[in-house]
C-alpha cells in the first residue's frame, strides 16, 4: 500500500412525481438515469412497483457487496452520497476514493460524510479531495482528529464526555437518489473479505425504489446538521492545490495490477451481465427505514432506532433470532428477552467468541452478563475464529484463504416473518450513544432466507454452543484473556 495515501480511516426526499421522471422514457434518452434504465430493461413492471414498494436484495458475501458498490459508482450519472463510520487507508479504501473521484470527473455530484473518531487522513488528502468542484467532504462531530489539536481534544474530553463519545455509526451509500445500500459494512479491506489476515462476516442490503427517498432524507438531515462540518471550515486549504495531483496519484495506484487485480476490474465490468439475475431475485415489498437523528444521546431520550427494535421484540409470538458482533445488554434488554422466553418465545443469539472478537472491551461486558443470559433461557452461540463458513463468504484469493474471521453482521429475524438488517449492535453504545440506521422488512420470504443464513452461522463448525458448563474462553491466548480481564475492571459499560 502507498503510505502517502491517507484516506479517511477504516472507510432530498424523492417524491413519487420525481421518481416518475427518473423512469420516464418519453423524455430524451440523454436525460434518463442509467440506473433507471437498468431497472426498466430487466424489470419493466418495477416502474409501477417502485411507487409504493422497494426491491430488496441481501448482500451476504463481501465480494458481491464490493462489486455492487463499484458497478453502481461507475454507472451513476447524477449523484452519489456516502456516509460511513470508517473509511480505510488500505487497498479497498484507496480504490473506493479513486472510483468516487472518477465519478466526479464525469460530472457526478459526490458528497462524503465520515465520522471523525477513527479518522487518520492527512490534511492534504482531505483538502485535495474537497477541492474537486464536484466533491464535498464533511466530518461528523470533529472533536478527535480533523483540525483538532491535542489540547483541544483534551478539552472536549473533559468538558463534554458524552458528546465527545457520541459517534455517527451509520453506513449508507445512495446512487442517483434511486438505489441505496445500508447494513454493517464500513469501507475497508476486512469488510469485503479482501484482507490477508482478518476478515468480517458481514451483511448489507441493496434497496431499489421507494425507501431510498427515506434514506436520502436521513442523509440530508445529517449533512445539514451543525455536527457535520465542511473540511474547509476545519483545515486550511493547501495554496494552489486544485486536487489534480491527488487524482493522478490515485489513478496511478488504481491502474497498478499489484493494487487492483485486473480480474477484479473485469468482474466489475462483467457484473452488468448478472444484473438480470439480481433483479429477478429482488423481492418487492414494504420496507421501513429505521434511523437516529444527529447528536443522539441517552440524556435526550432520542433513541428512535433502539425504540423501534424494542417494539419488534415485544411483538414476537414464536421466535427471535439475533446476530450481533457485540452483546452487552442495555438496561432492561435482558429482562425483556427473558420475559419473551417465559411467554414461550424461542430466543437464539449468536455473537463473537473471545477468539473471534475484534473488541476485547465489548467482550468483557458480555462476559459479565453471559451466565445471566443462559439462565434466562436464551440459546447462546459464540462464533468461531476458524468458522468453516469463511470458505464460502471470503473471496478466494491466494492471500486470504486462511484468514481468520470475525462476526460483524447486525441482523434480527422475528417469527420467521420480519427482519432487520443494519448498523445496530446489541449494546449500550448503539442503543443510547451512537447514531444507527437499518431497515425493517415484513416479508416471510426474506425473513426465512436470512434466518437460514444466521442458523448456518450457528452450526457446530461455525459456532460453539454455550452453556453454564462450557465456553471457549480458555482457548484464547493468555494475552487476550488478560486484556478482557483488565477491561472488565473498568466502569465503562455505558460506552461498550
Amino acid at each position: 500500500m502507498n503510505q502517502n495515501l491517507r484516506i479517511p480511516v477504516k472507510i432530498s426526499h424523492l417524491m413519487p412525481t420525481a421518481l416518475l421522471l427518473l423512469f420516464s422514457f418519453s423524455a430524451s434518452a440523454q436525460a434518463v438515469s442509467p440506473l433507471a434504465a437498468w431497472l426498466n430493461t430487466y424489470c419493466p413492471d418495477c416502474i409501477a412497483k417502485s411507487y409504493q414498494k422497494t426491491g430488496v436484495y441481501i448482500l451476504e458475501s463481501g465480494e458481491d457487496a464490493l462489486l455492487a458498490r463499484a458497478w453502481l459508482t461507475q454507472t451513476a450519472q447524477r449523484s452519489i452520497d456516502v456516509q460511513y463510520f470508517i473509511w480505510g487507508t488500505d487497498n479497498i479504501g484507496i480504490l473506493a476514493a479513486e472510483a468516487l473521484l472518477a465519478a466526479a470527473e464525469r460530472g457526478v455530484r459526490v458528497r462524503v460524510l465520515v465520522d471523525d473518531f477513527l479518522l487518520e487522513a492527512e490534511n492534504r488528502v482531505l483538502t485535495s479531495l474537497n477541492n474537486h468542484p464536484n466533491v464535498e467532504l464533511r466530518i461528523y462531530n470533529p472533536k478527535h482528529h480533523a483540525g483538532v489539536s491535542i489540547l483541544e481534544r483534551m478539552y472536549y474530553l473533559l468538558s463534554d464526555f458524552t458528546s465527545f463519545n457520541q459517534r455517527m455509526h451509520d453506513k449508507v451509500a445512495i446512487f442517483d437518489d434511486l438505489i441505496s445500500i445500508t447494513g454493517g459494512r464500513n469501507m475497508a479491506n476486512e469488510y469485503f473479505d479482501y484482507d490477508s489476515v482478518y476478515n468480517f462476516r458481514d451483511r448489507d442490503v441493496l434497496l431499489a425504489g421507494m425507501v431510498t427517498a427515506k434514506v436520502k432524507e436521513n442523509f440530508d438531515e445529517f449533512w445539514g446538521s451543525s455536527l457535520a462540518l465542511p473540511v474547509e471550515h476545519l483545515l486550511e486549504p493547501t495554496s494552489g492545490d486544485s486536487g489534480e495531483g491527488l487524482r493522478i496519484e490515485l489513478l496511478s495506484y488504481a491502474n497498478d495490477p499489484a493494487n487492483f487485480d485486473p480480474k477484479v476490474r473485469q468482474r466489475i465490468k462483467d457484473i452488468s451481465a448478472r444484473i438480470g439475475d439480481v433483479v429477478a431475485d429482488m423481492v418487492w415489498t414494504d420496507v421501513e427505514f429505521v434511523d437516529d437523528t444527529p447528536g443522539k444521546t441517552a440524556a435526550l431520550l432520542d433513541q428512535k432506532a433502539y425504540g423501534r427494535l424494542i417494539t419488534e421484540v415485544r411483538g414476537a409470538q414464536k421466535s427471535i433470532l439475533i446476530q450481533t458482533p457485540y452483546l452487552v445488554f442495555p438496561e432492561g434488554g435482558l429482562s425483556l428477552l427473558a420475559q419473551k422466553v417465559t411467554e414461550g418465545v424461542r430466543v437464539k443469539i449468536v455473537t463473537n467468541s473471545m477468539l473471534s472478537t475484534d473488541n476485547p472491551a465489548a467482550f468483557s461486558g458480555y462476559q459479565r452478563q453471559r451466565a445471566l443470559i443462559i439462565r434466562a433461557g436464551i440459546e447462546l452461540y459464540e462464533f468461531r475464529h476458524d468458522a468453516a463458513v469463511r470458505h464460502e463468504i471470503i473471496a478466494k484469493t491466494p492471500t486470504n484463504t486462511d484468514a481468520a474471521i470475525s462476526l460483524h453482521a447486525k441482523s434480527m429475524v422475528v417469527d420467521d416473518s420480519r427482519l432487520f438488517i443494519g448498523s445496530f449492535n446489541l449494546d449500550p453504545r448503539s442503543a443510547e450513544l451512537n447514531t444507527e440506521v437499518g431497515v425493517l422488512i415484513d416479508n416471510p420470504i426474506l425473513a426465512q432466507a436470512l434466518a437460514r443464513q444466521i442458523e448456518t452461522d450457528m452450526l457446530s463448525e461455525n459456532s460453539w454452543a454455550i452453556s453454564q458448563d462450557f465456553n471457549p474462553d480458555h482457548m484464547a491466548s493468555w494475552r487476550k484473556n488478560m486484556e478482557v480481564w483488565f477491561y472488565g475492571l473498568l466502569p465503562i459499560t455505558s460506552l461498550l
